[in-house]
């Protein structure tokens, strides 16, 4: 679950209290081309306020108005899909004849919010399972992945802590990946003991500025497979210490600015730090994907899309991963 989702329950929560009836919709399936992903959530208000998207507003305005008019879920959840047909598609403006399945759930004490959203700020990850036919909801521990379940009669949902990002190094190019991570739903912790680097991180929302030596941070943050590293300050002292203890955690990513010639020494040098061969396979280096970029802002991107791919399990083999024909040798300083 992402700080926009958790937004919608606290919304919900709240709606509640002030006495509104109130109805979570959850994208479940999907077919074609759809805007939003299975797992999406909105909130529809018993006057027409909502919060939170389904569809990047094709079918929003219908739900709204059949929810206000008690058509949808009045007592008990249940299953709704647009753009069957053709014609529906059309109508409701789905892209490319697309489908999305949705289901709907009136939303009590019963729904138990206030412990879901308890145990998400507790850092720990949990299995929502709601059943329709009576409306029960149930929650357990989750540590058997994050994939949304749904059988036509049982949906369980999978919500916790937000990525985090750790970032080694606070210059230019720190900043630029530090606001794309952001916007990205990072948690991002910015590490560099180097005075001279803290300027203006403080008022960088969504970032927090560590001044701890970065293996020391790194241990402390226990990485966890929700997580991902990059060193960017092409200075060994700093990113090979932070690296070394990275490469032995569950982080589902971890790179190192730099050239290919550089990645290849840094590789040698961890060996010497008692990192293991198949740690060392983990090692992203060059960082990035290989777009061509020139910029700071250009490599910033380049690297949120290869942690992106890592973290959606896309294949990163093909030709925008290959640096074995770049002539690069150090692609921006930090």
């Amino acid at each position: 679950m992402n700080s926009m989702d958790v937004e919608v329950i606290r919304t919900a929560m709240d709606w509640m209290n002030r006495g509104h009836r109130v109805v979570l919709g959850t994208v479940v399936r999907t077919w074609g081309s759809s805007p939003r992903p299975p797992g999406s959530l909105m909130i529809i208000r018993d006057d027409g306020q909502v919060a939170g998207s389904l569809s990047g507003g094709c079918i929003e305005d219908d739900l709204i108005d059949r929810v206000k008019r008690g058509e949808l879920a009045p007592r008990l959840p249940q299953a709704t899909t647009y753009g069957v047909t053709a014609e529906e598609a059309q109508r409701f403006g789905l892209p490319c004849g697309g489908t999305v399945q949705i289901v709907l759930e009136p939303l009590s004490a019963q729904s138990l919010l206030r412990d879901m959203l308890a145990a998400i700020e507790s850092h720990r990850v949990i299995r929502r399972r709601l059943e329709l036919a009576t409306g029960l909801v149930s929650l357990r521990p989750c540590d058997d992945g994050d994939a949304l379940r749904f059988d036509g009669q049982v949906l369980e949902t999978v919500h916790g802590p937000r990525l985090r990002l750790v970032i080694i190094g606070g210059g230019q190019l720190s900043r630029y990946l530090a606001s794309m991570a952001v916007m990205l739903d990072y948690r991002v912790t910015v590490c560099d003991p180097r005075e001279e680097y803290h300027e203006g991180w403080a008022e960088m929302e969504g970032v927090t500025l560590s001044r701890l030596m970065p293996d020391d941070l790194v241990i402390a943050m226990n990485l966890d497979a929700n997580s991902a590293l990059v060193a960017v300050t092409h200075d060994p002292k700093l990113d090979d210490l932070a690296l070394m203890e990275a490469l032995k955690t569950p982080a589902f990513y971890v790179g190192a600015l730099g050239s290919r010639r550089n990645n290849d020494n840094r590789r040698l040098r961890l060996k010497d730090f008692d990192v293991s061969e198949t740690e060392l396979l983990k090692l992203r280096g060059p960082v990035g994907l290989n777009l061509g970029a020139k910029t700071p802002p250009e490599i910033a991107m380049s690297i949120v899309a290869e942690m992106t791919a890592a973290r959606r399990g896309v294949d990163l083999t093909g030709p925008l991963a290959d640096w074995s024909g770049s002539q690069t040798e150090c692609r921006v300083s930090a």
